[in-house]
């Protein structure tokens, strides 16, 4: 037992339950428990552009060959749009299926849930795809650090990873010197991933504190149906991959346990994504494929907010009772496979995107993103922990696909003689 309570994945399981009760019984606590989790997540968030900033660049100048980064890269967001398209699929059927909206109804959406509502659909009206094209190359680099924008910070480390294969071998002393200074940042990562099951706990405190479990009742098929149709896409899509590419699907989910349970605890993926990078290289594939996958992957292959946002279409058409044709549903599918990508430079980019795509279709109420508010938080646990294996699945693909993968860690990680 003793063993057992020094594991990180046991530490962070008890904060979760200690948080749910402490939420549950004190939600007075809802304030500082998001103080906790905010600061924690903040923590990680600062190592994140330069760790990704590093790790493409010594990746890339390892590779020496731009065409191949250029292919690994095609190749990576051809996968993507696949998979998510797949994602949107499965969730428009399942959706279609168990008909969750049915018998809800609109008048008990409260008169705040309405306000928000209609703040982010005004948020929404103003997006714009010149924008969003605008946002992916940065104006300012040192900005792009600052704010902490993956997107464009990978295009800048492509950029100046380009530049250090011009060198003609003149760059080996500043590419030791990225070497050591990588080590120091998950050094410091190590140190701040033992305070996981704190950032946990506040996360976990927060959500039931102010929430409250009775915030679920009323949209809890809405929850069971999202959850089942994650659980499907991850064990029958994602696992059939995994089969084809040779490789455990749960050996792999066991081995990121500890990355799976703090995005559980803090609904955030990006406070697991050094951890995630450092457990695929680990798994054995090669940092430059890692390096150039995961942050791509962060911004433009988020599986369980594809099938959220479209599980959420059908939700609202069926709560509003707007029967919708199946040439209305291949639309929603078209549209959703583009705008799905646009999450990546929006703030609170699944609202957003819902209510863009709304906005669009013209045929359901988007006042109904009301009746999602209250029980949005207790599905970002499973988009963001169906985001994170959806990452990680697709660099171990691309890291076999570029035969960029070392089969003999991949044993040791997963414990195989």
């Amino acid at each position: 037992m003793r063993k057992l309570s020094r594991h990180l994945y046991f530490q962070v399981i008890i904060a979760i339950i200690i948080g749910i009760l402490v939420g549950h019984y004190y939600p007075q606590i809802a304030p500082t428990g998001e103080l906790i989790s905010t600061i924690f997540i903040n923590l990680i968030k600062m190592l994140i552009a330069p760790i990704i900033f590093l790790t493409i660049v010594l990746g890339i100048a390892r590779m020496g060959d731009m065409k191949k980064v250029g292919k690994v890269g095609g190749k990576a967001l051809l996968y993507f749009e696949i998979v998510t398209t797949l994602a949107i699929t499965i969730g428009l059927i399942v959706a279609n299926y168990l008909k969750p909206g049915s018998g809800i109804d609109f008048s008990a959406v409260s008169g705040a849930d309405i306000e928000k509502a209609a703040k982010i659909q005004h948020d929404a009206a103003g997006f714009s795809w010149t924008e969003f094209l605008l946002h992916i190359v940065p104006a300012n680099a040192v900005e792009a650090f600052a704010k902490g924008e993956i997107i464009q910070v990978l295009v800048f480390a492509i950029l100046f990873g380009y530049g250090i294969t011009k060198l003609n071998g003149k760059g080996n002393g500043l590419l030791n010197t990225f070497e050591r200074i990588s080590e120091v940042f998950f050094n410091v990562l190590k140190f701040i991933m033992k305070l996981a099951p704190i950032g946990a706990f506040g996360g976990m405190a927060f959500t039931i504190g102010k929430f409250g479990l009775k915030a679920l009742h009323p949209m809890i098929s809405l929850m069971l149906c999202v959850y089942l149709t994650m659980f499907l896409f991850i064990f029958i899509v994602l696992g059939t991959i995994a089969y084809l590419y040779k490789f455990s699907l749960w050996k792999y989910l066991r081995f990121i346990s500890n990355e799976l349970l703090i995005v559980l605890g803090t609904s955030s993926s990006e406070s697991a994504l050094p951890g995630i990078m450092e457990k695929l290289e680990k798994m054995g594939c090669h940092k430059e494929v890692v390096g150039l996958v995961i942050p791509a992957g962060y911004s433009f292959n988020l599986d369980g907010t594809s099938i959220y946002l479209s599980m959420s279409m059908i939700f609202l058409a069926q709560a509003a009772k707007v029967d919708l044709s199946i040439w209305q549903e291949l639309t929603i599918i078209g549209i959703l496979m583009v705008t799905s990508k646009g999450a990546a430079g929006v703030t609170g980019s699944g609202f957003i995107v819902l209510a863009s795509t709304l906005a669009v279709i013209k045929v359901i109420p988007a006042g109904g993103l009301a009746l999602l508010i209250g029980v949005d938080r207790f599905m970002s646990e499973a988009r963001a922990i169906t985001n994170l294996i959806g990452n990680g699945v697709a660099t171990i693909v691309m890291a076999k696909s570029e035969k960029a993968f070392d089969e003999e860690k991949y044993k040791l990680a997963i414990g195989v003689q």
